[in-house]
């Protein structure tokens, strides 16, 4: 049903058009008219027309003017202008309200039917286009927190932080390169942080899960976590400039407010732990520092700033390079490690030429840390008497260069041997999943496998692209076709039989398989494999 409006202030005008919609369009059309400006504007709030026929003049307010008014608050009504006066003198107010037609009195019926026609087929293509638009919001809403929650994760978990998470930022159209973390708890009783009902809490949360994130967004532009246990993670992105004290005011009172409202509608104690700003890089300290803000105030909002929870470091010291370069070591990235060292120290004899004692203690001490991360990381054993000699290389060194030299060496050596432990356990996992594949390659799925090698599907597959320079479905396929040549030279099994060997369900699909990547059918290659023979 279409709703038509007719504005005329003239009586006869109104019902030759009405007759002529009711008389072409029956049962199509609901019809309502006015005969002023301000009844038509009235009219259209309380209507809101999907086609409108109106004249130019009418008293009071005019056409152009009601017009106006009307396109204020019904972005997608089609106007239609019937008059008596010569188009010309108001065609730029017309193309300005984007009027579909102008319509010349006296009125031609069968111009407006043509013309009705067209503007009911213009009101089917919005609501169509409205309809996608819903859809595809629909879309994104179930979408959006599975995209977010993967970015979090990203964020604190995965090691190729810069790739990955620049793709989450692009999805969720972030420009930040600064952001902080924020830790909810909740639960009927809080208690030093800790939830005294976990499990009814962890169940009943999911029904308010959606009220969280809606408030949490309400409040702050972030990217918002899924639930874990008793625990919401945010990621805050921030692009402000001004002094860090009313940065962080401004951040706890809006997470106070936030926390009041949460609990009016969900009936739940909430806290809040917050980190502080930093480059998204180093966001995980963000996170660190967040979850320790529990421990030190029983608030309901807690800022990490406010308990000098982390190291303070003085204007000038490259806290950046120290961080890039033990972030390199545990990537087991050899050569940033070299160039971050280097960095490093050129930056202690530069400021600190004469400070030789304290450049050799820094150098022993970034050695032994680089180390221990390779410890840590599985790439070295650890034997006590191994580094007898450090102490004694390091006082020895008898100029900058001698010690630069040793120092770069040692920390590239750890960074080494955490690179090559690394190397040998991906190798192992992808080994092995090119094991179980060959030996299960009639049924298994990339869930199998990453079950089988006891790590995640989005990891494993990650590892055996960098690993084969291939996915597992094309590895797969290959083992798949091989397995079929075989059959198809050797065997006597039918095309079917051969299907069902290598796990294809669909004869026809298995033949556009092999001949994607042998270039020729099944059919064809027995054939020549026959003739061979």
């Amino acid at each position: 049903m279409y709703k038509v409006m007719i504005a005329d202030d003239e009586g006869i005008a109104i019902d030759a058009l009405r007759f002529i919609i009711e008389k072409n369009f029956k049962g199509q059309c609901m019809i309502e008219s006015a005969k002023t400006g301000r009844q038509v504007i009235e009219l259209a709030d309380q209507f809101r027309p999907d086609i409108a026929f109106i004249d130019i003049q009418m008293p009071g307010i005019s056409g152009i003017k009601a017009m106006q008014e009307i396109r204020q608050t019904n972005k997608n009504v089609i106007f239609i202008v019937v008059s008596a006066y010569d188009k010309f003198d108001y065609a730029k107010e017309a193309i300005n309200l984007s009027v579909m037609e102008y319509i010349n009195k006296p009125i031609e019926q069968n111009k407006i039917i043509s013309t009705l026609k067209r503007a009911m087929d213009l009101v089917d293509e919005n609501h169509q286009k409205r309809n996608r638009d819903l859809m595809i919001q629909e879309k994104l809403e179930t979408v959006l927190p599975i995209i977010e929650n993967g970015m979090i994760y990203s964020m604190l978990f995965q090691e190729n932080f810069n790739e990955e998470t620049q793709n989450y930022k692009n999805l969720l159209g972030i420009e930040a390169a600064e952001g902080y973390m924020m830790v909810l708890r909740f639960g009927d009783a809080l208690l030093d942080g800790k939830l005294t009902n976990a499990i009814g809490t962890s169940v009943k949360a999911q029904s308010f899960y959606q009220t969280i994130r809606e408030t949490i967004k309400d409040f702050f532009p972030a990217v918002v976590g899924a639930i874990m246990g008793n625990s919401v993670t945010v990621m805050v992105p921030w692009e402000k400039e001004g002094e860090e004290y009313e940065q962080r005011i401004e951040i706890i009172e809006r997470a106070r407010e936030m926390v009041r409202k949460l609990k009016k509608s969900i009936g739940v104690q909430f806290r809040v732990g917050i980190g502080s700003i930093c480059p998204l890089e180093e966001i995980g300290e963000s996170y660190r520092e967040a979850i320790q803000a529990f421990q030190y105030s029983k608030a309901s909002v807690s800022h990490a700033k406010d308990f000098s929870l982390s190291c303070e470091y003085t204007e000038d010291y490259p806290i950046d390079i120290e961080n890039r370069l033990f972030d390199a070591v545990e990537r087991g990235d050899v050569s940033e490690t070299g160039h971050q060292a280097e960095l490093f120290f050129d930056w202690m004899c530069s400021n600190h030429p004469e400070a030789e004692p304290d450049i050799k203690l820094k150098a022993l001490e970034f050695v032994l840390w680089g180390e221990h991360i390779a410890y840590s990381n599985g790439g070295m054993t650890y034997q006590f008497l191994a580094r007898h000699d450090y102490l004694e290389e390091v006082t020895a060194a008898k100029s900058y260069a001698e010690l630069k030299k040793w120092f770069l060496s040692k920390m590239k050596e750890a960074s080494y041997n955490v690179s090559v432990k690394k190397k040998k356990q991906e190798q192992g996992m992808v080994d092995m999943a090119k094991q179980y594949i060959r030996e299960h390659y009639r049924d298994v799925s990339l869930d199998d496998i990453s079950r089988e090698v006891n790590i995640s599907p989005y990891y494993f597959s990650k590892l055996f692209k960098e690993e084969t320079g291939m996915n597992f479905i094309d590895y797969l396929t290959d083992i798949k076709i091989q397995k079929a040549k075989e059959l198809l030279h050797d065997s006597g099994k039918s095309m079917k039989e051969i299907c069902v060997d290598i796990g294809y369900a669909n004869p026809n699909y298995f033949s556009h398989i092999f001949k994607k990547k042998m270039g020729i059918t099944p059919s064809e290659y027995k054939e020549q494999q026959n003739k061979k023979d």
